[in-house]
C-alpha cells in the first residue's frame, strides 16, 4: 500500500512585512509551506511581500496583536483558511528607548507596557491558541515533525542587558522563559517550542543605528567584521520550524555571530 501523501504545511509569521519575519516568510514559502503573512501598520510592504512568496495559497493578515482580540481573531481566521496551523513564529515585535537615568516616570511606564504588550504577552497569547490548537490535531504525516512547532524570536539583549531600552531586555527574557515553560508543558503531546536569541541585524529598524555615531562600536562588537542578516536568521528558525529534532525543543539558540558569548 502506498504512503497516504504528506499535507502541506501552514506557518503563521508575525511580524512579517518587512525584516527577519519577511525574510522567514520567503523561507517557509520556498519550502513549500502556504504562509499566513502578520503585519501591524505596513499594508503596502505587506501586500509585496505576499506577491513575491513562492507557490500559492497565502494569506495576508493585518492585526494589532496588543489587542487581545485581534489576536484571536487573528488565529482563528488564520485557522479557518488552512484548516490547521502546524508552525507559529513569534517575531514581531518594538524597540522602546528609555534610558533609566533621563526618562521621566510616565514615560517610562508607557515605554514598558507597550513594549510588554508587544514583545511578551501577544507571544504569550499566540502560543496558547496554538499550543491548543495544534496538540488537538492530528500529525501531518511526519511522526518526526509532531503536531505542531513554535519558533520565538527573542534576542542577546536578554542575556547582555539593554540599558537605554530595559524593558525590551526585559521583554525577551521573559520570552525564553515562556518558550522553555511551554516546551515542558508540551512536549509530551508532540508540540515543539525553539527559542532564538539574534543579535543586531541588517534590518531597516537597524540601518539607522548602524549608520549613525554607534554604528562603529556595533561592529566592533562582531568578530565577523558585519552584523547578522536576516537570511542567517530565517534559515535557522525555519530549520527550528520544519527540520529540528523533537531533543531540541526548550532550546534557546544564539544568532549573533559570536557577538556575545554566554555560558
Amino acid at each position: 500500500m502506498a504512503d497516504a501523501p504528506r499535507l502541506r504545511r501552514t506557518a503563521l509569521v508575525t511580524g512579517a512585512s518587512r525584516g527577519i519575519g519577511r525574510a522567514i516568510a520567503q523561507n517557509l514559502a520556498s519550502r513549500g509551506v502556504r504562509v499566513a503573512v502578520h503585519f501591524h501598520t505596513n499594508d503596502e510592504a505587506a501586500h509585496d511581500v505576499r506577491t513575491q512568496l513562492a507557490g500559492e495559497g497565502h494569506l495576508l493578515c493585518k492585526a494589532d496583536l496588543t489587542d487581545v482580540a485581534a489576536t484571536k481573531r487573528l488565529w482563528s481566521r488564520v485557522v479557518a483558511a488552512f484548516g490547521r496551523v502546524d508552525v507559529l513564529v513569534n517575531n514581531a515585535g518594538v524597540f522602546v528607548d528609555h534610558p533609566p537615568l533621563s526618562t521621566d516616570f510616565d514615560a517610562w511606564g508607557a515605554a514598558w507596557r507597550v513594549t510588554l504588550a508587544a514583545n511578551l504577552i501577544a507571544p504569550a497569547n499566540l502560543s496558547l491558541l496554538a499550543a491548543q490548537t495544534m496538540a488537538a490535531q492530528p500529525q501531518s504525516g511526519d511522526a518526526a515533525f509532531g503536531r505542531g512547532r513554535i519558533v520565538n524570536i527573542s534576542s542577546r539583549g536578554a542575556f547582555r542587558g539593554e540599558p537605554d531600552a530595559p524593558a525590551y531586555g526585559a521583554s525577551k527574557a521573559g520570552l525564553n522563559s515562556l518558550s522553555q515553560s511551554m516546551a515542558k508543558a508540551l512536549a509530551a503531546r508532540g508540540v515543539y517550542v525553539y527559542c532564538l536569541a539574534p543579535g543586531f541585524v541588517e534590518t531597516d529598524m537597524a540601518a539607522s543605528l548602524l549608520a549613525g555615531p554607534s554604528g562603529a562600536d556595533i561592529l566592533a562588537q562582531h568578530p565577523l567584521g558585519r552584523v547578522s542578516m536576516p537570511g542567517e536568521v530565517a534559515e535557522t528558525a525555519v530549520f527550528c520550524g520544519l527540520d529540528a529534532p523533537a531533543a531540541m525543543t526548550g532550546s534557546i539558540i544564539d544568532v549573533n555571530g559570536a557577538s556575545y558569548l554566554r555560558t
